[in-house]
């Protein structure tokens, strides 16, 4: 695999980890809406993009951003 297929894979992930900060946002904007807490959702949402964003960093070799 070249170096430039991965950065293409590392790309998409980060347009992955862009949604999925859209979709946290969403998810606790409507729980604050309802009145709730911070919704379950929301943290599996951030959890998953917070991996994406780990995996993106692996991917370009940026050891100083892959260990959060």
């Amino acid at each position: 695999m070249s170096a430039a297929e991965l950065e293409g894979i590392a790309d998409r992930l980060d347009d992955i980890n862009d949604q999925l900060a859209d979709l946290a946002m969403s998810a606790l904007r409507e729980a604050i809406e309802a009145g709730e807490q911070k919704p379950e959702l929301e943290r599996r949402i951030t959890r998953a993009r917070r991996a994406v964003e780990k995996a993106s960093n692996l991917l370009r070799d940026d050891p100083s951003a892959a260990g959060f």
